[in-house]
């Protein structure tokens, strides 16, 4: 049997074309690389059209075909088995739930798919980023606070004030400065995240932002 004749039949079968009344000229024992690629493409839009449309078989195939490439790219930025893994998850639910958005003229379905998973892999690296930054900060200042306690023998109570102080001096923040500054350092949100879930422009959550860490600080140094 000739495998890659019964593949391209089969390609031309599923994107709708008849074996007795081809769209073009009838393909030849060894067809070209370049009739190949556009049978994949074919095969690959048609798909992602049957995805839209709820089949899961297209949707399995879909899977089969582009999970190795897309993890692939995930780990490139991430560096991470496990983290690559819930990106490829997260990818073929968001390809499931939004194949009806993809355009075809706009690129292949793979170079869409890829894309979709380099933004999410950016985002979750961004992500882990912070969340290494804000475990260095609390390493630091409790490293510091030990430093105190060694130095004085009342110091258990002075951490008790101390932390009752920032406690007391994030609820002094206004509304619009207390719900990003959690959102960002508690949440693990990026700042376009919070700027989505509030529904303000980045630029605005940005300086919210800075403005209220500027202003937990002079409050955190008054009481200090």
């Amino acid at each position: 049997m000739d495998y890659g004749k019964n593949q391209n039949a089969t390609l031309l079968r599923f994107i709708g074309f008849k074996d007795d009344k081809p769209c073009c000229a009838p393909l030849s024992r060894h067809t070209s690389p370049c009739m190949e690629t556009q049978l994949e493409q074919q095969f690959e839009v048609e798909l992602l059209r049957r995805v839209s449309e709820g089949d899961r078989e297209s949707f399995q195939t879909l899977y089969d075909r582009f999970s190795g490439i897309l993890f692939a790219a995930a780990l490139r930025v991430l560096h991470d088995q496990r983290e690559a893994e819930d990106i490829l998850q997260d990818i073929f639910i968001q390809i499931w739930e939004k194949a009806h958005l993809y355009v075809p003229e706009r690129g292949k379905p793979l170079t869409w798919a890829l894309t979709l998973t380099r933004n999410k892999s950016i985002d979750r690296l961004r992500s882990l980023q912070r969340r290494a930054r804000l475990r260095d900060e609390v390493q630091i200042e409790t490293t510091t606070s030990q430093a105190v306690i060694q130095r004085d023998s009342s110091d258990e109570v002075d951490t008790l004030e101390t932390s009752k102080i920032i406690r007391d001096a994030v609820l002094e923040l206004s509304d619009e400065q207390r719900e990003p500054i959690q959102m960002a350092y508690f949440g693990g949100l990026t700042q376009l995240e919070i700027a989505l879930r509030l529904g303000e422009p980045l630029g605005t959550v940005k300086a919210r932002i800075r403005r209220g860490m500027m202003r937990l600080k002079d409050l955190v140094d008054q009481r200090l």
